[in-house]
């Protein structure tokens, strides 16, 4: 056996770990894949020549370098994933619970906000989904999931960047920012609790390092909605608001595109 060690500088959310793990579906010498994401790492157990597996990943323009490969490696033994698998399914939960919520009460208070930030929760809980969902299912079905979800995201945010404009023409009110700043920090002590039980793990696994980036990154989201409904009570003005809701949305489309391009591999 023997182990490929990459540095992947893109390679920084589960977008990017699918992608990967399709392209690589494939090679029958490929047995175990080692994710690190917060270091760009990865290492791939093979049995293969590694020049074909280098290919494959330097196809993907994730700006990859080969640092070593090692001969005669063991095989990492199998982990059992049933306590990830519930902690995925929780903080998937979590993630769709409050873009029920945050799409519903966005709306009513008429926030852009809340708005782009419960389709920012949607478009973890369908990463989430995608992972779990496609675990052990042939490569086209991954595929079709991928496709289906991305275009569905990507769809949402135009719809959203649409309403941001039509209210930045148009004479729209200015949103309720109370309702912003107590359904952000509900979301905010929600996403602590996923980041809480996806550390709880004390995983080294891909999909757990990934989760917890995600959850990082929404924390800082709900930050801005906060802070955008802060500046909308001392402003007493829409454009705080409508400005986070372009940010947020800008990076709900920015996932429809990796999850487009993954389906793609």
């Amino acid at each position: 056996m023997k182990k490929s060690t990459f540095h992947i500088s893109k390679m920084d959310c589960p977008s990017e770990e699918q992608i990967i793990r399709m392209k690589l579906g494939p090679f029958n010498g490929v047995k175990y894949l080692d994710f690190d994401i917060p270091n760009r790492k990865l290492k791939v157990y093979h049995t293969e020549k590694v020049d074909e597996i280098h290919q494959a990943i330097t196809a993907l323009n994730f700006n990859e370098r080969l640092e070593k490969t090692e001969e005669n490696v063991d095989l990492p033994s199998t982990i059992d994933d049933t306590q990830q698998r519930k902690i995925l399914w929780c903080v998937l939960g979590i993630n769709f619970g409050f873009f029920v919520v945050e799409m519903t009460t966005g709306w009513i208070s008429r926030s852009m906000g809340l708005v782009a930030d419960s389709l920012d929760m949607l478009a973890d809980s369908i990463v989430y989904g995608l992972s779990l969902f496609a675990v052990g299912a042939a490569m086209a079905r991954k595929k079709k999931v991928a496709k289906i979800s991305g275009y569905f995201q990507m769809g949402l945010a135009l719809l959203g960047f649409s309403e941001v404009l039509r209210r930045f023409f148009s004479q729209s009110e200015t949103p309720l920012f109370q309702w912003m700043i107590i359904i952000s920090v509900l979301a905010l002590i929600g996403n602590l609790v996923s980041l809480w039980l996806i550390n709880k793990a004390k995983s080294e696994e891909a999909h757990m390092q990934a989760s917890a980036i995600f959850t990082s990154n929404d924390i800082v989201v709900n930050g801005g909605v906060i802070l955008a409904g802060v500046l909308v009570y001392l402003l007493e003005s829409k454009w705080p608001d409508l400005a986070i809701g372009g940010i947020v949305f800008a990076f709900v489309m920015r996932g429809a595109v990796r999850i487009l391009k993954l389906a793609r591999t």
